[in-house]
């Protein structure tokens, strides 16, 4: 595994360029059979200084890092948001919409504490915008409000300091949900698989049943949670 230290490089470029703020955005939770889908954002404001030591992508960072690192993401960020969307609107509208819908929630919180949007971008994890269609259906933003500009950028996750910040809030709120619910639906081992498909997970579904926290159809096409 290639290990790069994620840089401001990118966001600081945008900013030259006109951009007001960055927004890093980034998504956790696609691929699972059990959950909600989240969607963390975090706002770049251009001050000077690094980003937090030891930052990375979530995937590239052990629990305990993540754990430690979100405290101090959450202080560097100028402001920070996680939307999440349930595992029954996943069945109802589909992934990508569910992201989304996750997506235009952590917009609206944002919105809510006071950042403007006017000349703000964000910086999308991927090459796939599915924020845009989103944010066009409405509810992230009144209605004649300045809307951001959707930017994709692959790796994003891994080279962009707001984006890995991004990561680690949504990867470290969709975990501890996870692991709340094992307390409340116990022998599905989401303390350690966080609801994503294991040997375990699916011999905990034969033994017990699912959920009301599963993803009932993907439980039924496997090949979703794969491509996800």
């Amino acid at each position: 595994m290639v290990v790069v230290d994620p840089t401001l490089r990118t966001e600081r470029a945008m900013m030259r360029d006109g951009a007001a703020l960055v927004i890093g955005c980034d998504e956790v939770g696609r691929g699972a059979i059990a959950g909600p889908v989240a969607v963390g954002l975090s706002v770049f404001d251009g001050r000077p200084g690094a980003a937090p030591k030891g930052l990375r992508d979530s995937k590239m960072l052990s629990e305990p890092k993540r754990e430690a690192l979100v405290p101090l993401v959450g202080a560097w960020s100028s402001r920070w948001a996680v939307g999440l969307a349930s595992n029954e609107e996943v069945e109802r509208i589909g992934i990508i919409a569910a992201l989304g819908l996750a997506a235009v929630r952590a917009l609206a919180e944002l919105h809510d504490a006071g950042v403007g949007m006017q000349g703000a971008v964000v910086l999308l994890d991927g090459s796939h915008d599915w924020l845009t269609p989103a944010i066009t259906r409405g509810g992230a933003i009144p209605d004649g409000a300045p809307r951001p500009t959707i930017t994709t950028r692959v790796k994003a996750d891994r080279d962009c300091a707001v984006v890995a910040g991004a990561s680690v809030l949504a990867k470290v709120h969709r975990d501890r949900l996870m692991i709340e619910a094992d307390a409340v639906h116990p022998g599905y081992h989401w303390s350690g698989n966080k609801g994503y498909a294991s040997a375990g997970h699916y011999a905990a579904i034969d033994e017990l049943g699912p959920t009301p926290l599963h993803r009932w159809s993907w439980l039924r096409a496997p090949e979703l949670a794969r491509s996800n």
